[in-house]
């Protein structure tokens, strides 16, 4: 099983697929890279020899993922909330950010709906 920064990559997927397994890595860098190094993007990951994923880790640390992009993320965030603004009092009162309707559909980040007891008669 190959690992990269920290996470378990999938064996019997291809390698552009198991990239997208690591946080900040779409298919579009996935195919970057890939094509950077020579590496056929339909290969599967228990195909590929050690010094390969070793050359996939080098040019990985080149990029902002995991971790690092996910703190990053929670940090402008926090500025947001920090600073005040209309996004970030979004984000303190749990509401949708970019402009989405509240009076319906907003259940994934407003929560479940709590029905309130005894008021069908």
């Amino acid at each position: 099983m190959a690992r990269i920064a920290g996470v378990n990559l999938p064996t019997g997927k291809h390698a552009e697929i198991s990239l997208m397994y690591l946080y900040g890595v779409g298919r579009p860098l996935a195919q970057i890279i890939l094509d950077k190094l020579g590496i056929e993007r339909n290969r599967k990951i228990e195909t590929l020899s050690e010094s390969e994923l070793d050359l996939i880790r080098e040019e990985l640390k080149s990029y902002v993922i995991e971790g690092d992009l996910r703190r990053e993320v929670q940090q402008n965030i926090k500025l947001l909330q920090e600073i005040n603004c209309y996004r970030g009092q979004r984000h303190k009162k749990r509401l949708p950010v970019r402009g989405q309707r509240t009076k319906t559909n907003a259940r994934t980040r407003k929560w479940k709906a709590v029905a309130i007891a005894n008021k069908k008669k």
